[in-house]
C-alpha cells in the first residue's frame, strides 16, 4: 500500500470531520466508520494522536452518540460551536485550529495524515514539508483539491476504500 511506512514511525492525525463526513454522505449517502479509517491510515506504524475536529449544532441524541463514539474508539475530539450568522448562514470552520495543531504536534510526529479535501491547507503542507515531516493526505479524490494531492507525499484515495470504511 504505502511505500512510504516504516517502523517505528510515529503518525499523528487530522481529521477535517465536517468535509469528510459530507463527502460520504453526499457521494454515498454513507457514514464514515472513523475508527477504521484511523486503523487505514495508522497501518502497523506508532498513533501518537488521532484528533477529530467537529461542530456542536444542537446537542441531539445523535450527535452526542456521535461524538461518544469517537471518543470510545481513542480519537480526541475539538469541539466548535455552530455559528449561526445574522444572515441566516451558519459557520463553523475549523481550518485555523486544525493548522495550529498539526504545527505545534508535528516536532513529535514524523508523518502528518490530514484527512480532508479542502485546499486550504496547502501552506500548512508546504511548511510542514519543509520542517521534514512526511505528509500524507485522505480525502476522496473526486473532492479533494489538486494542488494538495501534488503536494502529498501519499495521497488515500479513500474512494479505492470505501467498503472498509463506510457504513450505513
Amino acid at each position: 500500500m504505502n511505500p512510504l511506512h516504516y517502523q517505528n514511525q510515529r503518525v499523528a492525525i487530522f481529521i477535517d470531520t465536517q468535509n469528510i463526513y459530507h463527502s460520504a454522505r453526499n457521494f454515498y449517502n454513507k457514514k464514515i466508520d472513523f475508527a477504521n479509517l484511523v486503523k487505514l491510515l495508522t497501518g502497523e506504524r506508532s498513533l501518537i494522536r488521532a484528533i477529530a475536529y467537529v461542530v456542536k449544532s444542537n446537542l441531539s441524541p445523535k450527535e452526542i452518540s456521535f461524538f461518544e463514539t469517537l471518543i470510545q474508539k481513542g480519537i480526541e475530539l475539538r469541539i466548535k460551536e455552530m455559528i449561526h450568522l445574522p444572515d441566516g448562514e451558519k459557520k463553523a470552520d475549523w481550518d485555523v485550529g486544525i493548522t495550529v495543531d498539526a504545527i505545534r504536534i508535528s516536532r513529535f510526529a514524523d508523518t502528518i495524515i490530514l484527512v480532508t479535501g479542502d485546499g486550504d491547507f496547502v501552506p500548512l503542507v508546504e511548511y510542514l514539508k519543509n520542517q521534514g515531516n512526511i505528509i500524507e493526505i485522505a480525502g476522496f479524490s473526486k473532492n479533494t483539491s489538486i494542488k494538495l494531492k501534488e503536494l502529498a507525499d501519499y495521497f488515500y484515495n479513500l474512494e479505492e476504500f470505501k467498503k472498509y470504511i463506510l457504513i450505513s
